[in-house]
């Protein structure tokens, strides 16, 4: 199949499919099919449209993330290690990954990256 026009919307020839499609036509292609001897008009539209906020990735669980957790606070220290959390003296961060962070409901402990 090839393509013999690619027009975009408001050109001569897609009047019709800007009254059938609206503000949701891309571009209207009309091809050619050798095969079957055929002439064939193909639309792009827009089926479906998002906030762009719901478009963030999704971490995978098993992703190392690291916790500020202060000192006095022992007992969520203690949880942490229990979940397997590992201490980066280094960093002078707690280290866990991210499904244990949620399971443990400490989301707003993780560092933003820099």
């Amino acid at each position: 199949m090839k393509i013999e026009k690619k027009l975009k919307p408001g050109q001569p020839g897609t009047r019709k499919w800007v009254e059938r499609f609206g503000e949701d036509l891309i571009c209207i292609r009309y091809c050619i099919d050798k095969k079957n001897g055929q002439r064939l008009t193909t639309a792009e539209i827009i089926i479906n449209k998002k906030p762009e906020n719901k478009l963030k990735k999704r971490i995978p669980l098993n992703k190392i993330m690291q916790l500020k957790i202060d000192f006095n606070e022992k007992e969520l220290r203690r949880i942490v290690k229990l979940a397997g959390g590992k201490w980066n003296s280094e960093k002078k961060v707690w280290e866990l990954s991210y499904g244990e962070i949620l399971a443990l409901g400490l989301e707003e402990k993780i560092l933003k990256s820099i």
